[in-house]
């Protein structure tokens, strides 16, 4: 009986040099640049390709948990289990929880016991997806051997925003053999990049691992022992919350922010790396995902509502407004409601220099987007005053918000699209398009979507205070506990 393969994807991260459309609110691993899957759904799907790939292990910060639980239902993925961070602690943590799971008794079923395990980061476009699973199933052999299989892929050009891996042996035969892994070295300076790319010893670090998981763990115990211990008391400690597995965020907490190459990668003597050339590219700048990307005559990627002239080798995407271009060369312009980037593709790896002068300046539009997503659906502030504002809500088929009130508010809430059941107090209606009705502050309320189609409707609020914290919570189908 062929090896059952495990994944354990990891969904953490901020993506900040893809900046504004990634942001801490809704990161890289979410979005879906072709507007048709995001970069998380690509990753299943990808390896579900393989009948021998169990459904996955997820991991990812608690604030994204619903984000994840309906891209995965899009797709009709039921993952065997998804693991919240309460906060983040790199990768190296996040791994060693998952690896401890999958041990668990009574988790897997007797025909899937001791999986190999599979570990990917979820926001990675892979081009060549047979070469992909092919490799995938080269690995195999090593993790039996209780080697930890590293993947590698050959550089061609000096990436400054990569890890680099040294083999032992060099790589100018091609061969797809497993190398002896002698270093790792963090992502270099543009100097040191440029001799990295011309010594046959060195692959660009993948962060796609492959092992069994009781020899990983026997390493993880000789070489990061405290942080084994905490892992395995944050899982022992936690709280079931519906489709979630909430870690004990005391023990998690106690973990070393670390990754998993500096826990364990650069100390082991049972790291192998294997060439993997399948078309990878991790997405780390906006030039990057210009190079993956088709491009027109002149060398130029759009997206959305973009008109050129005379423009060349330039990446542009509109979310919304109009880009008009003209007599342009070699740049990035990316629009969102509430800022616009335009770059150098050169300078692409810099955007994250942004996003901490924005950070340190408090502004909004360094973590969170106008579009904030809820388990329901999502909501946009449209304008806003000071005792005021509008915003535009959409709500998904067959969900509601909480049941609640406000005590410094009042709401006016108006249906363009669908239809709605309002509970308001001890009443119930329905809105149909073009209705309205009044909440005034302090009556419980309550709207549910009763249709198969989104609804969507205008809310006008006014009051004294606007802030989501104003929200007293009676009952939620999505066990919330807070203002989200």
């Amino acid at each position: 009986m062929k090896n059952k393969i495990l994944p354990i994807v990891i969904c953490g991260g901020s993506g900040r040099r893809l900046w504004p459309l990634s942001r801490t609110s809704y990161p890289k691993q979410f979005l879906k640049l072709d507007n048709k899957i995001s970069f998380l759904q690509k990753t299943i799907k990808r390896i579900k390709k393989n009948s021998q790939i169990l459904d996955p292990i997820l991991i990812c910060n608690e604030e994204h948990r619903f984000i994840v639980a309906e891209q995965m239902r899009l797709i009709n993925i039921k993952p065997k289990s998804i693991i919240l961070e309460p906060i983040g602690r790199n990768t190296a943590p996040a791994i060693t929880v998952a690896v401890i799971k999958s041990l668990q008794k009574n988790f897997l079923n007797k025909s899937e016991r001791d999986p190999i395990l599979l570990v990917l980061p979820a926001d990675h476009i892979i081009k060549k997806e047979n070469e992909f699973l092919s490799i995938i199933n080269k690995a195999i052999d090593f993790a039996i051997d209780e080697k930890i299989v590293i993947f590698g892929i050959k550089p061609n050009k000096a990436e400054t925003g990569y890890g680099y891996i040294q083999t032992e042996s060099l790589l100018k035969d091609n061969k797809k053999e497993g190398r002896q892994v002698v270093r790792f070295i963090e992502k270099p300076n543009s100097e040191l990049a440029k001799k990295l790319i011309l010594d046959e010893h060195f692959l660009w670090n993948s962060g796609i691992f492959m092992f069994n998981a009781r020899s990983f763990l026997k390493e993880i115990e000789i070489y990061s022992p405290n942080l084994l211990e905490n892992c395995k008391r944050s899982l022992s400690r936690n709280l079931i919350d519906m489709d979630f597995e909430r870690l004990d965020r005391d023990s998690f907490s106690k973990c070393d922010d670390i990754s998993i190459d500096k826990a364990l990668m650069e100390k082991t003597k049972s790291g192998i790396v294997l060439p993997l050339d399948a078309g990878w590219s991790d997405i780390g700048s906006w030039d990057a995902l210009w190079e993956v990307s088709d491009k027109d005559q002149r060398g130029n990627v759009t997206s959305g509502n973009v008109i050129l002239e005379n423009v060349s080798n330039s990446f542009l995407k509109s979310s919304d407004r109009l880009i008009a271009g003209i007599g342009l060369e070699n740049l990035i312009i990316v629009e969102t409601a509430d800022a616009i980037l335009v770059a150098s593709r050169n300078s692409a790896q810099q955007v994250r220099k942004i996003v901490e002068k924005l950070s340190f300046k408090k502004m909004d539009e360094a973590l969170a987007h106008k579009e904030k997503f809820r388990p329901w659906g999502s909501y946009t502030s449209i304008a806003e005053g000071v005792n005021w504002q509008v915003k535009k809500i959409i709500i998904k088929p067959k969900e509601a918000i909480s049941l609640q009130l406000h005590k410094y508010r009042t709401e006016y809430w108006i249906v363009v699209s669908g239809q709605g059941l309002v509970e308001k107090n001890d009443e119930k209606f329905l809105l149909n398009k073009n209705e309205s009705t009044f909440i005034p502050r302090g009556n419980k309320h309550r709207l549910t979507n009763p249709g198969n189609d989104l609804l969507i409707l205008i809310e006008v609020q006014s009051g004294e205070y606007l802030g989501e914290d104003d929200i007293e919570r009676f009952e939620d189908i999505y066990g919330r506990f807070c203002n989200s």
